[in-house]
């Protein structure tokens, strides 16, 4: 007779080992977010690469784990500014003129969070069809992605918008534990990174009249509006950097954007007569970079800029409030008002245009699992209850540096830009 092999309750080797699955699990999800980043570099060439592992700065999403112990919870990240000066030519003096360097930072902090789950007692598993215990995983699991997707999409965006309905784990602004939720301050785009659609221009800079967006209902996310965010970026000094796919063979002759739109903008864009072609642009790109899956599906690429379908919308209503800047040299946070006129009809969903470095993700090690991810199951009630727990140590920040920009120094949102437009509504609050 086979005999079988169990692991006591509560074994701390079973609770390391189902952490370990579940960060594996969690890093090969595949969801919009999660190509938003390289692959964490492999080997153990060092202990530096071994303990602090950085992802390729040419995606949106550049990670950074940290395994190892004593840093605090606080990472540091530097932009060397871009230098600019004239060549010193034929015998003219050229000691004592060199041109100064000027190193920017940003930081972000860590911080666990968990997610606690109610496995029941000794009745409900008599009384239900269905083993909790089982169930309670990938309910844990379900909840710890959109928390890293919908906190990675707040911090992108400058604001958590007003939207709210179960599918959200990250409560809106108004909710009193959202800041510590989100770990670090949401930032609202700086001013050299915020736009609008114009159905004259096809975007232009975010602006307020009478403290209320300068906004009509009129203004839709159209080809015209794509149009203008490409000829915009090719104008401006020092734009987002463009995305680079691995094994992109045609990154350096035609760089990449990608530009994260709404369901409702996408829908919207999607109905033009052209978008089909779009699509077969994505994929025919998609073969020059490897076959990366950000292009498939619903992606459409035009104008050097690929057009992805985000998650959830950032969506603020009649009536809501928008946080922006008001000034190139602060950080300091002007608020104003979507129209009345909106109704309910009507709403601003913002898009999100990213470029390489525009969001760091930090990750931290647990000391119970020597990984960020953790686990545990816990009885209660003398065995009666059980009570299961997931929990992750990160942190996210929008990438923001104080850039010389030659005649101005400029707070910059380094690889992320928002183009905020009227989308049409179902009904309120939707």
């Amino acid at each position: 007779m086979s005999g079988s092999t169990n692991m006591a309750y509560g074994d701390k080797v079973a609770m390391v080992q189902q952490a370990v699955g579940l960060f594996a699990t969690h890093n090969q999800r595949n969801t919009t977010l999660s190509r938003l980043s390289g692959p964490m570099p492999k080997g153990t060439a060092g202990a530096e690469a071994t303990l602090r592992k950085q992802s390729t700065q040419h995606m949106p999403i550049v990670k950074c784990q940290d395994l190892s112990k004593g840093r605090g919870d606080e990472v540091t990240f530097h932009l060397l500014n871009p230098v600019g000066g004239k060549p010193i030519m034929g015998s003219n003096r050229a000691e004592g003129r060199g041109v100064g360097m000027k190193l920017s930072e940003d930081k972000l902090r860590v911080n666990q969070a968990r997610f606690p789950l109610d496995l029941g007692n000794v009745m409900t598993s008599i009384r239900s069809p269905a083993d909790f215990r089982r169930l309670g995983r990938p309910v844990a699991q379900g909840l710890a992605d959109k928390y890293v997707d919908q906190s990675l999409l707040v911090h992108m965006a400058g604001a958590r918008g007003f939207q709210d309905n179960i599918e959200w784990v990250v409560p809106t602004s108004d909710d009193p534990e959202f800041a510590e939720i989100m770990v670090n301050p949401v930032r609202a785009p700086s001013k050299n990174r915020h736009f609008m659609a114009d159905g004259t221009h096809g975007i232009v800079p975010f602006s307020v009249n009478a403290g209320a967006v300068s906004l009509d209902t009129t203004d839709l996310l159209r080809m015209d509006t794509v149009d203008g965010i490409r000829t915009y970026m090719e104008q401006i000094a020092l734009p987002p950097p463009p995305v680079i796919f691995e094994g992109d063979k045609a990154a350096t002759d035609s760089p990449l954007r990608v530009l994260l739109v709404s369901p409702a903008q996408y829908s919207g864009f999607a109905t033009d007569p052209s978008f089909r072609q779009l699509q077969a642009s994505s994929l025919a790109r998609a073969q020059q970079a490897g076959g990366h899956p950000l292009f498939l599906g619903e992606a459409g690429l035009w104008n050097g800029i690929l057009i992805v379908k985000m998650p959830k919308p950032i969506r603020f209503y009649a009536g809501d409030t928008i946080q922006y800047c008001d000034s190139y040299s602060s950080e300091a946070e002007s608020s104003c008002k979507v129209p009345d006129s909106f109704g309910t009809s009507f709403a601003i969903d913002r898009a999100i245009l990213l470029g390489g470095q525009a969001i760091a993700e930090a990750w931290a090690a647990s000391d119970k699992t020597q990984i960020p991810f953790f686990w545990s199951e816990k009885e209660l009630d003398h065995g009666d209850k059980v009570e299961l727990l997931l929990g992750l140590i990160r942190g996210v920040s929008k990438i923001r540096f104080e850039i010389d920009h030659g005649g101005s120094t400029q707070i910059t949102d380094y690889g992320a830009t928002v183009i905020d437009t009227a989308v049409p509504i179902i009904g309120a609050r939707n």
